[in-house]
């Protein structure tokens, strides 16, 4: 029997997933968890869990935006197994690699076990009071010079309590500059406001699909709640829905897709418009969009992609692009989704409306199988903050547009005097991560919330220690594209083992140390009774259950009362972006995930690392994926050590020549090329966002680049 190489990565990227399902991860860690406690370089025990029965407690795990329930199994007081909670409306018993190796994040050596504080470039071991006073001290400073608007806030996420009081207190102080890491929610969140009048939140029935069109989202490696979609890609099988995967790498989830179709990078917005060319131009779309508003601008919007047109610009055959959307017009309940790789990263507003869009012209929005757009699950209600005249006065401030912007105005040194940076570390995250490290590095006054030694909080002048997801109650809203959002209570499982604090009770006493008008507008004696005076009657069942969500009533009212689409926002965002094509003589650089690596805002864990492809990081290098027809252009040979430059820098890295990448493409993985934690996770590879250059939307503002010309140079 003859077997194409499609067909064998078809076969061995099943295999990776079942595997990822079945028992076997639990027996690997079984036998890694010993080997991987041994820290190379550190003396460390090895811990021996005391005899005794097994307990368990029920919480979430907050390492990504999926959110699953997870059930942590305890030997006496110590954790030793961290498990899928079985059903749970995320995941219902399933576990992902990075979700079992939550304990290596909880007993590691990169753990920030007191307050810190950096003199004379050194840490220095300091009190929870001095810390926090001497900070109280130097933002009242900063309030009496008349520059309240000069303090600023990076969370990491952007919803839920702790990033809630973080805001607040930065309103408080007197300043309009808090800010979250953009991701792709946030994008979608931008679209559908624009066009449905108000913002709210996208969730997919992947479940009752049957036919999926995927606009470079990872389905099968770390996109949305990955357990669910491993669940929902198993039950396709069975069901018959076809998938079909655009991005220029072949992928696990293009791999696994029915089709790969491997159209140019940043040319996504592009094929969606050109299917809907074809949709429209042969009567194949629900009659009911014709109701939206300003229907006839979409028709002649996309008169103009024509398949000829689109095929030029995305290196797609015309005549897949007609195949694509007669099958995607033929399905009875299609889907196309959009936003790359895991999602972390905001795709282009021009994007993200075309594939809306998309999903309109079937009449798959707020249908089975379909795409569901409600209001955002908004259950903070709390009363405006007391405002002095300080603080009025720094309110009334012109806020500083993007965190770019506000990055870019930290760099002088003046106009951002006080940063602080909440399980963020844009340091590492964002585009561009040699300048983001300079402008942080030139804030006077820079404080860390983290429980890692991240590289942002190596740049920090203060570092507040956090108990770990582990140690910590806490609600968790849990969006990832789930049809109905909910909202998670993560509880402790074990006692914090360091001298570190929850992240609501370090902002609740820092509020109390600025006294005033700052101190009266936190009147919570600690952060637990705020989260139970947030969710009111509320907080019995989500205490009980573990979380909350609408119930099926709710959801139809929201989604029945969602309005009318109006396409004149994507004629708009198509006229002011018209898909900026890069052009290089070489190729363009493209980072793509893995289910395998953390590439947020935490490090991978040794689990996460031992099960790297020595084809992606061997040794200390990680490998491009390079086209055959790239290779020779470039004079490059396959496992040869290069030099990439890009307009951000320069980096050694090793080449993979495959035909698993489109021609013109060089793909590199992200969340490697740490300089922070410890020996065993830093210095393994290369930061892929300390090459690519930051590219604003000029329709939302977001970052959203996804490539950059790169050359190569013999290293």
């Amino acid at each position: 029997m003859k077997i194409d190489r499609r067909s064998f990565l078809t076969l061995v990227a099943g295999g990776a997933v079942g595997t990822a399902l079945s028992p076997l991860p639990f027996k690997l860690m079984d036998d890694i968890s010993i080997w991987s406690q041994n820290f190379r370089g550190l003396p460390i025990e090895v811990p021996v869990p005391e005899d005794g029965p097994a307990t368990y407690v029920d919480s979430v795990c907050s390492l990504c935006p999926g959110g699953c329930g997870i059930s942590v199994r305890k030997i006496g007081k110590r954790a030793v197994k961290i498990e899928g909670r079985p059903g749970y409306p995320v995941n219902d018993g399933g576990v992902c690699l990075l979700g079992i190796s939550g304990l290596q994040l909880l007993y590691g050596p990169w753990r920030v076990t007191g307050p810190r504080k950096k003199v004379n470039g050194k840490w220095k071991p300091v009190s929870w009071d001095q810390a926090l006073s001497e900070i109280a001290d130097r933002l009242a400073d900063i309030r009496n010079s008349g520059r309240p608007h000069s303090i600023a806030a990076i969370s990491g996420r952007a919803k839920g309590t702790v990033p809630g009081l973080l805001k607040r207190f930065v309103s408080a102080a007197g300043s309009p500059n808090f800010f979250n890491i953009p991701a792709n929610d946030d994008a979608y969140s931008y679209a559908i406001g624009r066009m449905f009048g108000r913002a709210g939140a996208v969730g997919f029935d992947f479940e009752n699909s049957d036919f999926v069109l995927c606009l470079g989202s990872g389905i099968l490696d770390g996109w949305g709640s990955p357990v669910r979609m491993f669940q929902a890609h198993s039950s396709w099988k069975n069901s018959g829905t076809k998938t079909v995967q655009v991005e220029p790498r072949l992928s696990n989830t293009a791999a696994k897709a029915d089709a790969w179709i491997p159209a140019k990078p940043g040319t996504e917005a592009d094929l969606a418009l050109g299917l809907a060319n074809v949709i429209i131009r042969d009567g194949m779309y629900n009659r009911q969009v014709e109701r939206g508003r300003a229907f006839g601008r979409l028709v002649k919007l996309v008169a103009d992609y024509t398949p000829a047109r689109v095929s030029a610009t995305t290196g797609v055959k015309e005549e897949t692009i007609e195949k694509l959307a007669a099958q995607f017009a033929a399905a009875r309940r299609p889907l196309a989704i959009c936003g790359r790789g895991k999602g972390h990263t905001p795709s282009p507003a021009r994007e993200v409306m075309a594939t809306i869009a998309l999903n309109a012209l079937m009449g798959s929005i707020n249908r089975s199988g379909g795409m569901i757009v409600s209001p955002e699950f908004d259950y903070i209600k709390w009363d405006e903050p007391v405002l002095d005249q300080s603080a009025r006065t720094g309110l009334s401030a012109s806020p500083a547009g993007t965190l770019t912007d506000l990055l870019k105005q930290a760099a002088d040194g003046s106009s951002v005097q006080a940063l602080f940076l909440l399980e963020a570390n844009p340091a590492y995250t964002m585009h561009d991560a040699g300048t983001v490290k300079k402008a942080i590095d030139a804030v006077p006054l820079v404080v860390s919330l983290s429980s890692y030694m991240d590289e942002s909080s190596n740049l920090a002048d203060y570092i507040l220690p956090l108990h770990s997801y582990l140690e910590r109650m806490e609600d968790v809203p849990v969006t990832a594209a789930l049809k109905i959002p909910l909202v998670s209570l993560s509880k402790p499982v074990v006692e914090p083992l360091y001298d570190t604090r929850h992240p609501g009770d370090v902002i609740i006493q820092l509020a109390r140390e600025m006294g005033g008008s700052i101190s009266d507008s936190f009147g919570w004696d600690n952060y637990e009774a705020c989260l139970r005076q947030t969710f009111g009657a509320k907080w019995a069942k989500l205490s009980a259950d573990g979380y909350i969500r609408k119930s099926t009533l709710e959801t139809f009212i929201d989604t029945a009362l969602t309005g009318r689409m109006d396409f004149t926002p994507l004629a708009e965002a198509c006229a002011n972006s018209s898909g900026r094509q890069k052009n290089s003589k070489d190729a363009l650089l493209v980072p793509y995930d893995s289910m395998r690596i953390a590439a947020d805002n935490i490090g991978t864990p040794p689990f996460c690392l031992k099960t790297v492809s020595d084809r992606v990081l061997k040794k200390n290098m990680i490998y491009v994926d390079v086209n055959p027809v790239t290779a020779r252009k470039a004079g490059v040979a396959d496992g040869r050590t290069v030099t990439l430059e890009t307009p951000a820098g320069k980096a050694v890295v090793m080449v993979n020549v495959t035909d698993e990448v489109a021609p013109g493409v060089v793909a590199m993985p992200r969340g490697f090329g740490h300089t922070a934690y410890d020996d065993y996770i830093k210095g393994k590879g290369v930061n892929v966002n300390e090459l690519l250059m930051p590219e604003e939307d000029p329709v939302s503002g977001f970052d959203v680049a996804c490539v950059t010309p790169v050359k190569f140079t013999k290293a």
